[in-house]
């Protein structure tokens, strides 16, 4: 009985330490907020078939220089991933807007409706104007997802007019809302502090 109990104590902590590694199981291998961990080593052993590109570039409306990282270019998996430092040991952040493998845990995914994240955050969200580098940005109003961590974006699949373009929370009618027929166009998870 202590010989299997030492085997589980053994096996039990083989797991805890694979963890800390960023070593995922197959159930969390595409939620993202698993990947918060991971440093580029990682990500290669994690996704091996991902035929991971990277390089450096301007970003935050080309103010901020930094190295990335992008998993499965060119397919509905695509990833891309933005580092705080050099030696990519530690994910600024993460950002998808494809309807592949890739969920949140919160259950906002690509596609969510407007009407949707407004049940889902329990408050009514609002949204900035499009046609710039944050378009489409959600605000939570201090809703349940809030804390979450994630910033979402949504487009928009009926007309605009030149009253929803711009840097600024829009105000609209519910009518004007419902035209708009808006769904989420891209996901973001931000670690950096």
């Amino acid at each position: 009985m202590c010989k299997i109990l030492m085997i589980v104590v053994v096996l039990f902590m083989a797991a805890c330490n694979s963890a800390k590694k960023g070593t995922l199981g197959s159930t969390s291998k595409y939620t993202i907020e698993n990947l918060e961990r991971m440093d580029a080593e990682d990500l290669s052993k994690n996704y091996p078939d991902a035929n991971i590109q990277e390089g450096t570039d301007m970003f935050e409306e080309g103010t901020d220089e930094r190295p990335f990282t992008i998993l499965y270019p060119g397919t509905e998996n695509e990833l891309h991933i933005t580092w705080q430092n050099k030696a990519r040991t530690n994910i600024h952040d993460l950002r998808y807007s494809n309807k592949g493998k890739w969920k949140s845990e919160t259950g906002v995914d690509i596609g969510t409706t407007y009407e949707q994240l407004n049940k889902m955050n329990g408050k009514k969200i609002s949204f900035y104007g499009f046609g710039w580098d944050y378009s489409g940005a959600v605000d939570w109003n201090e809703g349940k997802l809030e804390k979450s961590g994630l910033r979402v974006f949504l487009t928009p699949k009926g007309e605009t007019s030149n009253k929803f373009y711009g840097d600024k929370i829009i105000e609209a009618s519910q009518e004007e809302i419902d035209a708009l027929d808006m769904v989420v166009g891209a996901i973001v998870i931000n670690y950096a502090i």
